[in-house]
């Protein structure tokens, strides 16, 4: 299986479970739906591009994968930190719910995005 469809398949399972969840907490605990859309959202969309730069760095040499993967790091934990921001500031959601998920939400998230690079380091090592 290729590895970017594999990625796109545990994030779409992952995601399929992770609001299955959120919908039997809200309504059993009150959660604010939207909020946790809009942390979903977020990280969704940060997983993806990191893992789209790592695709497009990964036949490149050393110099240029590493400033690939770690400007794109920087920059888009960058972005991540100012739409954080405007969200709290702007009081556009519920801070609390937000913040929880938001949280959540980057660290199962990550887990699955270093997971996609080790198989794909794997299926190189596999075929050299």
């Amino acid at each position: 299986m290729k590895p970017l469809f594999d990625f796109l398949l545990k994030i779409f399972i992952l995601s399929v479970i992770l609001w299955g969840v959120i919908f039997w907490g809200a309504a059993a605990y009150g959660i604010d739906l939207v909020s946790v859309f809009v942390a979903w959202i977020l990280i969704a969309i940060n997983s993806l591009t990191g893992y789209l730069l790592f695709e497009y760095a990964f036949d490149k040499p050393q110099a240029e994968y590493t400033k690939i993967i770690f400007g794109g790091l920087a920059l888009r934990l960058l972005v991540l930190m100012v739409l954080v921001a405007v969200i709290i500031v702007q009081d556009l959601v519920a801070i609390g719910d937000f913040v929880l998920s938001f949280f959540a939400f980057y660290c199962i998230y990550v887990i699955i995005e270093i997971l996609g690079y080790q198989k794909k380091n794997k299926q190189k090592k596999k075929v050299a």
